[in-house]
């Protein structure tokens, strides 16, 4: 019946559930069906065969609907699953979701024992945004499926129905349709967990934050309550707890800690990530992914040696090209580079150009081209590496925005900071919308003294993205450097650390303004928590002034030296030092 039925059909559209996010989580509807009791089978008698017959003719005619109760009565008559499920393909094809529903209640109805039509039924109230009906439906699948397949349900319901206007009362339902679920001790972790992500893509991160504590009470490991948490620490940082109490085994998960992580990469807390990274590695030495986060990291710090080590171990175990592919994959090409900006780091300039002429004519030439242009600028051929940039193709408006960015950068390293304004004050006039363009310019402005401008684009950035932390920070900082209005420079940076909680740069300006205050005990917890978490070398310079300031004299000198070896060309390290320890 079932392969008959799929050739009278026309050729579905798979795109209709293609996005829908049940149909990755949720168990497919054949394996279900065929663990529940089958229903009576099917005889292909000659009504059923036009009617099947007719609702392709009719969906060819261009009159779906007719196809649509053609179909449903054909299933109701046969109690096949396939006739119903073709009904439901055909109005999610026309965009009819009332008939969809229409067609899954009546499936419903005609075949109570069905698990696949309470499936679609779910699925369908979910597109259209109709959690108010779906708690019924909701509870009866779950109970009706096995024990095994409910936690797999339990995880996809938030992202079903919690979106749009309707997310808080969607949020609601979830939590009162899975009040038993919570309360059984098989599946508590699973249903606190899935009402605390519902209430988490409702907006509302404290009842999501409390239902992940309650979701860390349970007996089983709750790996779950843990992966919330991390979704929740950006915003709440007391989530951090709950995660941190998940990794304290040492042998914890170690995908847990890998997104722990990756999760401090994004807080900018580059120092624990590289502790984290380097815990994954000893528990899986042979996985090949921890050691390129690792590898970037470690660059990001400033630490080439390290960096190199981890990135030539990722080449040893990442697998090799596939028959036909090409011997250097887009990851190598990115580890390449990598490799010739640690050498880079290093001053070896032939190692730097080795790796780089390893990719060179492969993907991504432009990067490629970039590299080397750093490598110039390191030189002092500023002017050879900025014909190198402009020598790239500018074919499109994004590769000519992105030649332009990456002329500016290198004249920015290059310390002429003037002709980095003017190549960038050129593509602000093309794109004055460009938040990023403008954030740069204003960056330029401060290097060239043009104060009033580089405050005139950052509250423009502001106004044109209102959580760009970056510019609250930038300005406030500024302010705070030079003493003025430090009142309004902490507003700026609190505004900035709200929307960046745990950023160490943003904590580093933060404790610059304490320091700006006369707050020197606050100033220095502030600095030495950015300094843990990032140890940057402008951090550096601030944290070893304060300790200078505060009289821990030998503190600051070790400060300001783990700074220089990072980085001994930093601006700002070398004015510090020169008032402080001249001659050094």
């Amino acid at each position: 019946m079932r392969a008959l039925v799929l050739a009278l059909a026309v050729p579905v559209c798979a795109a209709a559930w293609a996005s829908d996010p049940l149909a990755q989580a949720a168990p497919d509807a054949a394996a279900q069906d065929a663990r529940q009791p089958a229903g009576p089978s099917s005889t292909m008698d000659a009504l059923l065969f036009y009617q099947l017959l007719i609702a392709e003719m009719e969906l060819g005619s261009g009159r779906p609907r007719v196809a649509i109760e053609v179909l449903v009565d054909a299933g109701r008559r046969s109690r096949d699953d396939s006739v119903f499920e073709r009904a439901i393909e055909i109005a999610l094809q026309a965009q009819a979701g009332d008939s969809a529903l229409a067609a899954a209640r009546a499936w419903r109805a005609a075949m109570p024992e069905s698990l696949s039509a309470l499936r679609y039924q779910v699925q369908i109230l979910g597109a259209l945004g109709r959690a108010a009906d779906a708690a019924e439906p909701v509870g009866a699948w779950l109970s009706r499926s096995p024990p095994s397949e409910r936690p797999g349900i339990l995880s996809a319901l938030p992202r079903i129905f919690v979106r749009g206007n309707e997310a808080v009362a969607a949020a609601r339902m979830i939590e009162q349709a899975l009040q038993p679920y919570a309360a059984a001790p098989a599946t508590r972790e699973a249903a606190l967990v899935a009402i605390g992500r519902s209430w988490l893509l409702a907006g509302d991160d404290d009842k999501a934050l409390a239902r992940a504590r309650e979701a860390m009470r349970t007996s089983t490991p709750p790996i779950g309550a843990a992966l919330l948490a991390l979704e929740l620490m950006g915003r709440r940082p007391a989530a951090e707890d709950i995660v941190r109490a998940q990794l304290q085994p040492a042998q914890a998960e170690p995908a847990l800690r890998l997104a722990y992580a990756r999760a401090l990469i994004q807080q900018q807390r580059l120092a624990e990530a590289a502790d984290q990274l380097a815990q994954v590695t000893r528990q899986q030495p042979d996985a090949a992914e921890p050691w390129i986060t690792l590898g970037a990291v470690e660059l990001e710090l400033r630490r080439p040696q390290q960096a190199e080590a981890a990135l030539r171990r990722y080449l040893a175990l990442a697998p090799a090209p596939a028959a036909g592919e090409d011997e250097v994959s887009e990851r190598a090409v990115q580890v390449r580079l990598m490799l010739a900006q640690a050498a880079e780091m290093r001053g070896d300039f032939a190692a730097a150009e080795a790796e780089l002429a390893a990719v060179a004519g492969r993907a991504r030439a432009a990067d490629v081209q970039t590299r080397r242009a750093s490598l110039l600028v390191r030189q002092g051929r500023w002017q050879q590496a900025r014909e190198l940039v402009r020598a790239l193709p500018a074919d499109t408006p994004a590769q000519a925005r992105s030649r332009a960015v990456a002329e500016a950068q290198l004249l920015r390293d290059a310390r002429q900071w003037a002709l980095a304004h003017e190549v960038l004050s050129a593509e602000v006039a093309r794109y004055p919308n460009d938040v990023d363009l403008l954030y740069e310019l204003a960056m330029m402005a401060e290097k060239t003294s043009r104060l009033d401008e580089m405050e005139r684009l950052l509250r423009r950035v502001m106004m044109l993205k209102p959580d760009h932390q970056h510019a609250y920070n930038a300005l406030g900082y500024s302010l705070a450097d030079r003493g003025l209005r430090l009142d309004e420079a902490r507003e700026l940076v609190l505004k900035a650390l709200a929307l960046a909680p745990g950023d160490p740069f943003i904590t580093d300006s933060l404790g610059w303004v304490e320091f700006r205050q006369g707050r020197h005990d606050e100033a220095l917890r502030l600095l030495r928590q950015a300094y843990v978490a990032r140890p940057d070398t402008e951090i550096a310079a601030h944290l070893g002034e304060v300790l200078w300031v505060l009289g821990q004299r030998d503190e600051a000198r070790r400060i300001w030296d783990e700074g220089r070896q990072r980085d001994p060309e930093n601006d700002v390290l070398r004015e510090t030092l020169k008032r402080f320890v001249p001659g050094p």
